[in-house]
Order: C-alpha cells, then sequence, then structure tokens
C-alpha cells in the first residue's frame, strides 16, 4: 500500500510560511515548506482539504487562519453536504476546511481528521491508471469524475478531480500556468505525473 509522508509546499518565504502553518493549522511536519521562486499564476492546479468533526473546528481552523493573513474564497456556510469554507494561504495555496456534520456533537476542539491532497488534472481516467501504474490503489472511483486512492496509515489521502471541477469546488478560475509549487513526498516516488505532479521519495 503507497503512503504519503508529507507534502512540501513551494515558497518564496519559509520562514513567514512556516510560522503561518503553525499558527493556523498546526500540521506539524506533514505539511511543510520550502524555497522557490518558480514563476506561476492562476490556477495552480490542486487544493488541500482539511476534514473534520464538526462546525466549531471547520470556525476554529478557519479564523486562525484568516487572523494570520489568509483570505476568504468561499466563506463558511452549511450546505447541504454539512460545513466548512475555502480559504487561500499567503503563500497562495487554496485549503478547504469542511465536516460532515452540521451541528457539534462535544466539546470544541481543533483536531483534524484528514489532509486530502486533491488533484484537478486533465484526464481522470488516464491519471488515475498512471497512479494504478505506480502501485496506489484505487478505493473510490467514479468514471471520469472523480477517484480517491487507499492511503490507508498516511497522514495525507490522495484524490483526483477534473481540472475544471476541483477550480469550482475551490471557488477560483481553473486557468492557470507555471509551477504547482508542491512536491509530494512517499514511498511511491520519485516520477512526474502527467500533469507535472512531481513526487519524491520521502528519504530525500
Amino acid at each position: 500500500m503507497t503512503a504519503i509522508e508529507y507534502v512540501a509546499l513551494e515558497v518564496p518565504d519559509p520562514t513567514a510560511a512556516d510560522t503561518f502553518y503553525g499558527d493556523a493549522f498546526g500540521l506539524g511536519k506533514t505539511v511543510r515548506v520550502r524555497a522557490s521562486q518558480a514563476p506561476t499564476t492562476g490556477f495552480r492546479g490542486f487544493t488541500l482539504s482539511l476534514v473534520v468533526s464538526q462546525p466549531s473546528t471547520v470556525d476554529s481552523l478557519a479564523g486562525t487562519a484568516l487572523e494570520h493573513g489568509a483570505t476568504t474564497l468561499k466563506p463558511v456556510r452549511k450546505s447541504f453536504w454539512g460545513y466548512g469554507g475555502v480559504v487561500q494561504a499567503p503563500d497562495g495555496t487554496i485549503w478547504k476546511i469542511a465536516t460532515s456534520s452540521k451541528k457539534d456533537t462535544g466539546p470544541a476542539t481543533r483536531n483534524v481528521d484528514d489532509i486530502v491532497l486533491l488533484l484537478g488534472v486533465a484526464d481522470v481516467r488516464a491519471t488515475r491508471q498512471f497512479y494504478v501504474d505506480q502501485g496506489l490503489t484505487v478505493s473510490k472511483s467514479f468514471g471520469s469524475k472523480y477517484v480517491e486512492f487507499d492511503t490507508a496509515g498516511s497522514p495525507v489521502k490522495l484524490a483526483l478531480y477534473s481540472r475544471k471541477a476541483a477550480a469550482k469546488d475551490a471557488g477560483v478560475a481553473p486557468e492557470g500556468t507555471g509551477s504547482h509549487r508542491i512536491v509530494v513526498a512517499g514511498d511511491a516516488g520519485p516520477f512526474t505525473d502527467p500533469d507535472g505532479f512531481v513526487w519524491e521519495s520521502a528519504s530525500a
């Protein structure tokens, strides 16, 4: 079974980004930063999601993100699927914070149940097959619309969406060029996928 140990965000100011992520989310070494001046414009083709247990946790995490410099892409609100919103970190990374619960069922916490890396890709079926060929196992698939991989035990889960659908979910336009500004580290790498997302060995 393939595991993702961490994701590394490529940012122009690692010190500032480290401070932001520590203050806003407190994710430890699961989300790391490294220096990069690689050009990028528009949608970078991915989002990171924090899946939590109840609305008060969404409010807390979104609130601290905004307090420390994030901007709102989709305001936190109730919907038919639950409760959540989308923010953009100062380094440009898009974060969705959500729960399937519409009301609190316990004391307020800041616990994150899952971190999900959602890749917006040109051809979901083709990219799905590419990852299967790299040794990943599909846990959920809706044809050419959406795919989840089995990364049980990993601190980061992996899913695929079409680029247009991923952008719509994030509340941004799908257009974008240049670097994705993210590297995925796990036991499947190193390789570069069909959409240009770079994987490295977690020991690199």
